[in-house]
């Protein structure tokens, strides 16, 4: 089967057909770094990314570009308000968009350019739109683009541009001639005496910084040329932005991106997750309640185009599963040896988790296949079944979570996880060694004493002929 995803420019499941045999390349709308990203920001990071981790493992070789806001009306109005430089402002949350994406497994991408280091290529773009009728110069450093002078504007929305309503680009610096239609958006704005030092550039048609719309074109074409195979960002980002990206590239004559994927909110209450609403969670603060693994299946196992309801139990949720799937990983590897990274990699994926996957991402569909392994694997272990049987089912777990980005030997190794799972190992393997020794003596009650604390404290002991063997409650459930 091939891989077929939702294009929302047709509102249909379409093939995915590289434009060039067995690569892929993929462009995404990154951070607008203007403050702290929260749980709707990661989300989105870590859908694209279980698309990457499915493509390569697909077979593809896959460039994937996640570009950096770092120049926006709103940076520059936050750090202005914070008393520092916009630069500066933007660097600092720049850097905790990275810490987010790095503590959730979110693989990097193969360029992040900025913004602010593709100017010359913004400026090249916007000659390009002047020459050929479909942008004009309102006053020095105030560039539009027309857009009743593209037919195809509203294609990507299915809007038409008479319904549309004015967009939301501020005008001019006072005193300028206005935009000619409310419609028409900035591809370049002048500089206002309000502007910080530094927070503009020279160009032909006048000092100024860019508009948003423009930046993702410019840098789209730069890294992955005139046409590419997918364009990605949230569900928010369809109009007006992606909308304007699309005009102002196939304006300029750029075949731009063949298929459009969009990921859906986070909601709280059924509204979406803003700053605005004042119910945004940020990664910070989700992360002193969960470890980043818990928080990661908690965003990678719902359908990337499905809303995401967050609730006070959707973390509980997800540890529950987590902690099943990883206790039977670590007590397969036990009785069988720990799989290569190879071995993981290169073994064949169960033929309904790759039918799941091909179908538009469907993790759910995808998941449900990795708990009947999980379940048959517990039951292979309490059988006692022969290690082949046991090292199938641990390998194939390992590698369809390995493509969600959730491999609990790859998760185990971190730094903080390891620390604290040789500590609980350490002190149950005690407890264990001083139950043994009651029961070698038949100190029956001191045995069943050390049985009974550790199940209160959730660890079930299980009893078999090459000794006992112990794990957390929730990890038998599956």
């Amino acid at each position: 089967m091939t891989l077929q995803l939702f294009d929302t420019a047709t509102r249909a499941l379409r093939d995915l057909v590289p434009l060039r045999a067995g690569r892929v390349g993929m462009y995404v709308c990154g951070a607008t770094v203007q403050s702290s990203p929260h749980i709707g920001h990661v989300r989105m990071a870590v859908a694209f990314d279980v698309l990457v981790r499915w493509l390569r493992r697909s077979g593809y070789d896959v460039t994937l570009i996640r570009n950096v806001t770092d120049i926006d009306d709103k940076i520059l109005a936050k750090a202005a308000e914070a008393g520092v430089p916009w630069w500066a402002w933007a660097q600092q949350h720049e850097r905790e968009f990275t810490a987010a994406y790095d503590a959730l497994g979110v693989l990097p991408p193969t360029y992040e350019p900025r913004a602010t280091g593709h100017v010359t290529e913004m400026v090249e773009l916007m000659e390009r739109l002047v020459e050929r009728g479909h942008a004009y110069v309102t006053g020095p450093g105030d560039v539009w683009f027309d857009v009743r002078s593209w037919s195809g504007y509203g294609s990507l929305t299915n809007q038409r541009p008479e319904d549309l309503e004015a967009s939301p680009d501020a005008d001019a610096a006072e005193g300028a001639p206005v935009k000619r239609d409310p419609r028409d958006f900035a591809l370049w704005k002048g500089v206002k005496d309000t502007d910080p030092l530094g927070a503009s550039w020279p160009t032909p048609f006048g000092r100024g910084r860019p508009g948003w719309h423009l930046e993702c074109s410019a840098m789209a074409q730069r890294y992955l040329g005139d046409a590419f195979d997918i364009h990605g960002g949230g569900l928010d980002l369809r109009f007006p932005h992606h909308e304007n990206e699309q005009a102002q590239s196939r304006a300029a004559g750029h075949d731009f991106a063949s298929l459009w994927l969009h990921s859906a909110w986070v909601t709280q209450g059924g509204a979406k997750m803003s700053k605005s609403l004042g119910n945004s969670l940020l990664v910070s603060v989700l992360l002193e309640q969960a470890a980043p693994v818990v928080l990661r299946y908690a965003l990678a196992s719902v359908h990337y185009r499905s809303m995401l309801e967050w609730t006070d139990e959707t973390l509980h949720e997800a540890e529950a599963t987590w902690t099943r799937l990883a206790g039977f990983v670590a007590r397969a590897q036990e009785r069988v040896g720990t799989p290569t990274p190879d071995d993981v990699a290169s073994s064949d994926l169960p033929a309904a988790f790759v039918a799941a996957m091909d179908d538009d991402l469907n993790v759910s569909a995808a998941l449900a296949v990795v708990h009947e392994h999980v379940r048959a694997g517990n039951t292979a272990l309490a059988d006692d079944a022969d290690e082949r049987t046991v090292r199938a089912h641990l390998v194939a777990v390992r590698a369809m979570l390995d493509v969600l980005g959730l491999d609990p030997a790859r998760w185990t190794t971190a730094d903080g996880d390891s620390r604290a799972a040789r500590a609980l190992d350490a002190l149950v393997q005690a407890e264990l060694e001083a139950r043994a020794n009651a029961r070698a003596t038949k100190d029956w009650a001191t045995a069943d004493a050390v049985r009974d604390r550790l199940a209160a404290a959730g660890v079930v002991v299980q009893d078999s002929p090459t000794g006992a063997r112990w794990a957390l409650a929730t990890d038998l459930e599956d």
